[in-house]
């Protein structure tokens, strides 16, 4: 017999404010991660719980909340993470507005917010009239002590909540995050039989397009999983390490809890054998530094590689962490698509933005090198840090198109909630949008920071046209050609036939 729900695990849906014309075909559909991790972890607690992923189920806020309503649970907690690191606050276009019906429909249903963008501003998500609790940093220890009250009483002792007090907003001590010894114990794996389905596991879930190999019937099944959490890294751009955060101080930062935690290579092929077993072979290694710990990484892939599963797969690295004699070993176990982060062809600028840490390597090598072992590479840029000018950021796009990877990301640079460029913005007073939306890269309302030399508007413009630029490059397209075939190419240009619509440019 099944125990009653005690907690409903929502993904809002937030991919059209997100990704504009994209999102209907080109966007990944990713598993929700954060939801799947924090059901398992309840569910050894002996917790009842569910998943209402809506994104994946295309519901509209009517439908979502009438299938909250019915699955009565005592808690309905909106898991706002995603896929690239805007999406915390970008995903709270979703979560906002179906709390906000929710609580129209049944003003008794308790909501509860846990996520990237709530740990970097719980107050503020606090304050939001559909939101009665936050979760503050990753919310595995405080969300058990929540389900063991009747979610009324007793509220104040609990270490890692927000609550409200007769209306007015209180911030709990934060509780500690999961420990490095009870990773595997704590957060036990996903709950993926809770995910909805069309007719097999993780059907309703698509891979990123290059993933594919741009090929849109290799997309499905997909399935994403982390082997780590979070980075020691301190980079002024990124917010990834505020899930971290011990300190409800003032101007906490990502930069201030460097912390990665490992499952055990071990636990982490029991994970991948459970994905095979479900017939995914198409993985996203969603860890922000993959490649960069082998007393994790090596034996994990070794053992993948006796295991011989067949899998698909990508992982993330940092330029000046990959180690080419382990790219053979990569290759075997089946990861056949890397990601650097180049960010910007200045070194200069490089190193200001990732604090003195960015070693100085030969990325022609280093992309060389990953090619020579048989890897595709999506390499990843920025545009607009705070000392770009239209030199540097010109710079930027002539490297992407002389190294000419097989896939490139291009973003704006943005001041993303629980970075460190965005304390530095709100010190030094400096424009930051007015919208969850105008934290979106590819979003409408984009509203990206003015560098020390050029505007806001001339930064979304240039890296809008460089993207075009990119993907429409004659000696790109041959390359996907010679590389994926004729068809693949013809989806490469579908792609790049979207133009995004901006706001900030007059659209």
């Amino acid at each position: 017999m099944d125990r009653g729900l005690d907690v409903l695990f929502v993904n809002a849906d937030s991919s059209l404010a997100a990704y504009q014309g994209l999102s209907e075909t080109f966007s990944a559909i990713e598993p929700p991660t954060w939801a799947l991790l924090l059901a398992a972890s309840c569910r050894s607690r002996g917790y009842g719980v569910g998943i209402l992923d809506c994104t994946a189920e295309r519901l509209d806020l009517a439908g979502a909340a009438r299938r909250i309503v019915e699955a009565k649970p005592r808690l309905v907690c909106f898991v706002i993470y995603g896929q690239n690191p805007n999406s915390g606050t970008m995903n709270m276009i979703g979560a906002v507005a179906l709390a906000d019906r929710l609580k129209a429909e049944r003003p008794d249903l308790p909501t509860c917010f846990v996520g990237s963008h709530v740990s970097a501003l719980p107050q503020e998500v606090l304050e939001v009239p559909s939101v009665d609790f936050v979760l503050l940093n990753e919310g595995v220890y405080a969300l058990w002590s929540l389900l063991e009250t009747d979610l009324r009483t007793g509220l104040r002792a609990i270490r890692g909540i927000g609550f409200k007090d007769d209306g007015v907003p209180v911030l709990n001590e934060p509780e500690r995050v999961v420990p490095q010894e009870r990773m595997d114990a704590d957060l036990p794996g996903y709950a993926w039989d809770l995910l909805p389905r069309r007719e097999k596991p993780l059907d309703l879930y698509r891979a990123h397009f290059w993933h594919a190999d741009f090929d849109h019937q290799r997309r499905t099944p997909f399935a994403a999983l982390y082997t780590s959490l979070g980075c020691r890294f301190r980079c002024d751009f990124c917010m990834i390490n505020i899930v971290n955060r011990v300190d409800n101080g003032a101007d906490v930062s990502a930069a201030s809890s460097p912390l990665m935690r490992f499952w055990s290579p071990e636990f982490m092929l029991r994970q991948f054998d459970e994905l095979a077993a479900l017939g995914v072979t198409t993985v996203r290694l969603s860890d922000e530094m993959f490649f960069l710990d082998k007393r994790f990484f090596e034996p994990l892939l070794e053992g993948l590689v006796a295991r011989d599963h067949r899998f698909h797969m990508w992982a993330y690295s940092r330029i000046d962490t990959v180690r080419p004699r382990y790219l053979e070993l990569f290759r075997k176990a089946g990861i056949d698509w890397l990601a650097l982060g180049v960010e910007a062809a200045n070194q200069e600028i490089r190193r200001e933005v990732s604090k003195g840490t960015f070693e100085d390597v030969n990325i022609r090598q280093v992309v060389g090198a990953i090619r020579d072992a048989d890897i595709n590479v999506i390499s990843n840029y920025i545009f607009g840090f705070p000392d770009d000018t239209q030199d540097t950021m010109q710079q930027t796009l002539d490297l992407a198109l002389e190294l000419n990877t097989e896939m490139a990301n291009m973003y704006p640079c943005q001041a993303l909630p629980g970075s460190p460029l965005y304390v530095e913005a709100r010190r030094n007073g400096w424009k930051l949008p007015d919208s969850y939306a105008g934290y979106g890269f590819l979003s409408y309302e984009s509203q990206p920071l003015p560098t020390r030399h050029v505007s806001a508007a001339d930064v979304l413009r240039f890296r809008d046209a460089a993207w075009h630029t990119y993907f429409t490059n004659p000696a790109y397209l041959d390359l996907v050609e010679r590389k994926f075939g004729a068809e693949q190419r013809a989806n490469v240009v579908g792609m790049a036939s979207h133009r995004l619509r901006r706001r900030l440019l007059g659209d």
